[in-house]
């Protein structure tokens, strides 16, 4: 159902909970309700139609680089008939209530039939606006590039026409979304509607606002995760031009400023003595000790099959998006304002007021776009620490996290360790077993249930992800190390670390029964989806063709999020220290995808996050510390090594849309590390590799 919010412009929203199956089946005359709605239901999905001939979508979602935006815009263009150009899809606000939250790669299957109700149902209602204007039939008039036209040749604009059908109850035309075959906006390429603003530098990210007052902050961090300060001595700081304020909070000592410059010289100016953290006894070893021995046992195998076992670990990987954080925050005694990037701006919302003492409905956010996240900004780590800055100094503060502060104190992917054995009989598996232990975070707030949605729970059973293959009988369990870090979900959450042990044990199995990778997955697959996307990395890829010594093909088949990938690498191990993956091909059927060129972009993403995750990128723990600091030792891919050669394959299908953003990576990750097993003729255990 579309309702009618009272406004002097076309205005009508959607709940996101609404079933199009149902609407589609519904009277097309029909489809926006008689009642009128005196404000925007915070649970609704909102469109304007402004006399500027914009159309104005306010979306409960954040923008972090993953192209919701131009995805949300095309899905609007396509029912309204209007150039993509006119669509406009800001951001919206905390709100008091509803789903808000941007994560588990949901947010284009969650969308897509409430957007393209909302914009039938404007549509309708802007065509029976014109054609009693005109007094000619509503079935005559046609929709194209934001306007109405008439058999004759007249035309008038959506917003010329809007405040008339703000009063229309019924439509004389369907207000059904178009069928799959008549798209013309969905599933044709479309550059991000926001590619230029970035470029130029016209788009606004939170280090960009000027909110009037606030002061450059930074904050003094301990050596160790979790040191607390016992003295400081902050004359020195205090003393030097341009600092407004020094603060201690939690996590430091903030230092308020005229400028970052200025806030940068007075931090390193504070002569602080620190208590070490918790995990000052905790290196790498001990930790990997203690997650090994939390792995909880198999269980014994059938009688009479042979054993392909290995066991996996998994360092700890920081999420490092491009943009650091950063906050500003407003908060007097009786009320606040904050604007920072987002995925749970409720929730922070909520914990925002908890921290200042202040009521929720006196704390407002502004959610801005994000330069990167995937995860990271599930958490709301500097907007409670910007707030808590304010309070204390009296004053509007702009916080920003360094690339520093992220990677040694900020959320990271846990450390995990894996144990899975395949048994097989009669050339065939009758038995996998995987089990694991992963770090758990034992300290500071735990995730919220809405966050937490996004992160499985370590002490549930493995989801049968080896449920891919017909593998007999499956088993699985999990256990868990409790460590005083700040963890959080990082891309794909659990399943870049078990679905990359398993393909690689695929692999192992396939070894073990003489037979070829490929070839055994095709006759082991359940899925016709997963086998056909299989197929298509093979051919595009040249499976099997001669490679030179030191060189090797790898793949890896994924399934989640009603969606499937499959990924061909191929890496040159010549110097076994020195890999580089030269070639990626991958495929992916997520239903009907809406943005083919943004889907590519995606799975070019999560190429590198598993070439990186594999070969070269983790972190370190040494007695309680986080030895890198930066992309300098935290070695992310660079553009020098990211693949020669990339290719993505959208497969054709007439399904509703599934999850894309995290569906690549454990694909990626496990074809990059086969293909290093087979260049180098070696079982890759530990990751990254480089560890």
């Amino acid at each position: 159902m579309v309702y009618s919010l009272a406004a002097s412009t076309l205005t009508v929203a959607a709940p996101l909970a609404c079933d199009t199956s149902k609407a589609q089946g519904s009277e097309p005359a029909r489809a926006a309700s008689d009642v009128l709605v005196t404000g925007a239901d915070d649970e609704m999905l909102v469109l304007e139609v402004t006399e500027a001939n914009k159309v104005v979508v306010r979306l409960p979602r954040v923008e972090v680089g993953q192209g919701i935006t131009t995805a949300v815009a095309m899905m609007i263009a396509e029912e309204l008939d209007a150039r993509l150009a006119d669509v406009d899809i800001p951001l919206a606000d905390a709100r008091t209530k509803g789903n808000q939250y941007t994560g588990g790669s949901n947010s284009v299957s969650s969308l897509y039939g409430p957007a393209r109700q909302l914009a039938a149902t404007a549509r309708a209602r802007l065509v029976t606006a014109a054609a009693r204007r005109w007094h000619v039939p509503a079935w005559s008039l046609r929709t194209r590039n934001t306007m109405v036209i008439a058999p004759d040749g007249r035309t008038a604009t959506f917003g010329s026409l809007s405040a008339s059908a703000a009063k229309i109850r019924r439509t004389a035309v369907s207000a059904k979304p178009k069928p799959a075959s008549r798209h013309k906006v969905i599933g044709r390429p479309a550059n991000r509607i926001d590619a230029r603003d970035i470029v130029t530098g016209k788009a606004k990210y939170t280090g960009d606002l000027s909110v009037a007052g606030a002061g450059p902050t930074v904050v003094a961090r301990p050596p160790t995760i979790g040191g607390k300060v016992v003295t400081v001595d902050d004359r020195a700081a205090r003393a030097l031009p341009g600092v407004h304020a020094v603060v201690r909070v939690a996590g430091g000592v903030a230092v308020v400023a005229e400028t970052f410059h200025h806030a940068f010289n007075a931090r390193d100016a504070l002569k602080i003595k620190w208590a070490p953290g918790p995990l000052a006894p905790l290196s790498d070893a001990k930790i990997r000790s203690r997650l090994r021995a939390a792995v909880p046992s198999l269980g014994s195998p059938p009688r009479g099959s042979t054993q392909v076992e290995g066991e996996f670990e998994f360092a700890f990987v920081s999420h490092a998006p491009m943009e650091v954080l950063t906050a500003v925050a407003d908060v007097c005694a009786d009320r606040a304002e904050i604007w920072f990037s987002s995925q749970t701006p409720t929730d922070a919302r909520d914990s925002i007021a908890s921290a200042t003492g202040l009521p929720a409905s006196k704390v407002k956010v502004h959610v801005l776009r994000g330069g990167g996240s995937f995860g990271r900004r599930l958490n709301f780590d500097a907007a409670i620490e910007a707030a808590l800055i304010s309070k204390a100094a009296k004053r509007p503060v702009k916080l920003m996290w360094s690339r520093n502060d992220d990677t040694r104190h900020g959320r990271m992917r846990p450390a995990s360790h894996h144990r899975i054995r395949a048994s097989h009989a009669d050339g065939r598996v009758v038995a996998f077993a995987h089990a694991t232990a992963s770090v758990n975070e034992s300290y500071g707030k735990k995730g919220t249930a809405s966050q937490a949605s996004f992160v499985r729970p370590v002490s549930a059973p493995l989801p049968s992800d080896s449920g891919l293959y017909n593998f007999g009988r499956l088993s699985g369990d999990s256990g868990g190390v409790d460590l005083a870090m700040p963890l959080g979900a990082w891309r794909s959450v659990d399943s870049g670390t078990s679905r990359t042990a398993e393909e690689i044990m695929v692999d192992e199995v396939a070894r073990s029964l003489g037979k070829d990778p490929v070839a055994f997955r095709r006759t082991t697959l359940r899925s016709k989806a997963v086998k056909a996307v299989l197929d298509k990395v093979a051919e595009a890829g040249g499976w099997g063709r001669a490679m030179p010594d030191g060189h090797g093909q790898g793949v890896a088949v994924h399934e989640e999020y009603g969606s499937c990938v499959a990924c061909l690498a191929e890496i040159d191990a010549s110097d076994p220290k020195h890999p580089r993956v030269t070639k990626v091909v991958m495929a992916a059927d997520v239903g009907t995808c809406v943005n083919p060129r943004g889907l590519e972009a995606q799975l070019m993403g999560t190429s590198i996050d598993g070439i990186s995750t594999v070969l070269s990128a983790g972190l370190h723990i040494d007695r309680g510390a986080v030895r890198e600091g930066s992309f300098a030792d935290f070695r992310w891919a660079r553009q020098g090594h990211a693949p020669l050669h990339f290719e993505a394959h959208i497969m054709p299908s007439k399904g509703e849309p599934g999850g894309a953003g995290e569906l690549g990576v454990p694909a990626a990750s496990g074809a990059v590390a086969n293909a290093y097993a087979r260049a180098t003729g070696t079982k890759p255990r530990r990751f990254p590799l480089s560890f």
